[in-house]
Order: structure tokens, then C-alpha cells, then sequence
């Protein structure tokens, strides 16, 4: 199963690097859903995620609650002056 071309296949793992934690599953999900059949397990290996991980992005996208975009994790500590 070859989707993109290996030049989006580099821009999309680009892409996907610079994302946080909530914003990557929800982006290989979006992916694996635009591919249909087969997608989560192509997008999992291009992206080198857990296709649970996809899973539970398409379960967020597909939801009725809307999508925070609040703070995933709590702010670390101050750095010291």
C-alpha cells in the first residue's frame, strides 16, 4: 500500500515531528481516516506511531465533545533566576 509519493511521505513526517502530543494523534488520524480500509495501519508505520494511538485520535475527532485546546499537561516548574 504506497499512498503519497515519497516527497509528501517526507513532508508529512516532517509535519508530524513538530507537533505536540494531542496534535499528532489527531493528525495521523485525520491521515488514516482520509485513506480508509487500511489507513490506521499505513499511517502508523509512515508516521512510526501506535495505531492506538490513531485509534484513539479518531475516536476525539469523531466525538461530540469539542475539541479543547487547552494544556495537555500541567506547566512545569519556574526555572530558577
Amino acid at each position: 500500500m504506497n499512498h503519497y509519493s515519497p516527497a509528501v511521505a517526507i513532508q508529512m513526517i516532517r509535519f508530524y515531528n513538530t507537533l505536540g502530543e494531542r496534535d499528532r494523534r489527531r493528525y495521523a488520524a485525520v491521515e488514516a481516516v482520509k485513506l480508509g480500509h487500511g489507513g490506521t495501519a499505513f499511517i502508523s508505520k509512515l508516521l512510526n506511531c501506535d495505531p492506538k494511538t490513531i485509534s484513539r485520535g479518531i475516536a476525539e475527532l469523531e466525538s461530540e465533545e469539542q475539541m479543547n485546546s487547552t494544556r495537555q499537561r500541567k506547566k512545569g516548574v519556574e526555572e530558577k533566576a
